[in-house]
């Protein structure tokens, strides 16, 4: 099976900063990439720039083999990028298909039937069915995560990036939560941000350990949470006290 994704290289500062210093890595479809790291490690910057709201000092994205570095977000949407963000922001006025039907309308740029379909299929993925007609701003957290989630299933994206969007659940709804991101699996590629280890570990192929930037570790789940490298991450140690482990 070929990628889907293709990182190579990845650069981003921002003055004495680095957010993204030689990233690399790939991924196919059907498959999900955990990302895990501390405060600051990078990782929302890195779907930054996945997604072109910040642009790359130097290196490669490519989707399904074509370079999309230098495109604009909308046009990366196009192709077939969503974006789950860890705040859910619907449009509290509007019900709760309204919502994800905008989403299919303008952000992936379906017309009429076919974009009610899609907003209808987002919503039965999402355990959502049931409230469509409820308005959004008076949706419980969980439905808000499940809303942000569908609306970027509406899209109609090959590569799924979903961050922290688990945060701030209870056990159970987090339970919930996952069963839809593992059967979104099988027909999408993800990579999921998250500071919930078991969550991950329920979904993720491969987990990626990110710090200041830079790409510390990436392999099975339980190699790379049983690594001393993450233990003395999450212990608070420095960053030459980890190099020089």
């Amino acid at each position: 099976m070929g990628n889907l994704l293709e990182v190579a290289g990845l650069r981003k500062r921002y003055g004495a900063i680095t957010v993204a210093d030689d990233i690399t890595f790939s991924l196919a479809a059907g498959t999900c990439l955990g990302v895990i790291g501390p405060n600051g490690a990078g990782k929302s910057s890195l779907f930054d720039l996945i997604v072109g709201a910040a642009r790359t000092d130097a290196g490669s994205i490519r989707l399904d083999g074509r370079e999309i570095g230098g495109l604009r977000p909308h046009l990366r949407a196009r192709l077939g990028i969503g974006r789950a963000f860890q705040v859910p922001q619907p449009f509290p006025h509007l019900t709760v298909y309204e919502n994800v039907l905008a989403a299919a309308l303008f952000g992936g740029g379906k017309k009429g039937a076919e974009a009610a379909r899609w907003a209808m299929e987002a919503l039965a993925r999402t355990d959502l069915a049931e409230k469509v007609g409820v308005l959004a701003g008076k949706l419980p957290l969980l439905d808000r995560k499940r809303l942000e989630f569908a609306k970027t299933l509406a899209l109609q994206p090959k590569l799924l990036l979903l961050d922290e969007i688990a945060a701030g659940l209870t056990e159970p709804e987090i339970e919930l939560l996952v069963a839809s991101i593992a059967m979104a699996k099988a027909t999408h590629a993800i990579i999921w941000i998250e500071h919930i280890p078991h969550a991950l570990r329920a979904v993720a192929d491969r987990m990626m350990v990110l710090y200041f930037g830079r790409k510390l570790l990436e392999g099975p789940p339980d190699d790379v949470m049983a690594s001393s490298i993450v233990r003395e991450i999450y212990m608070g140690l420095t960053e030459d006290d980890i190099t020089r482990g």
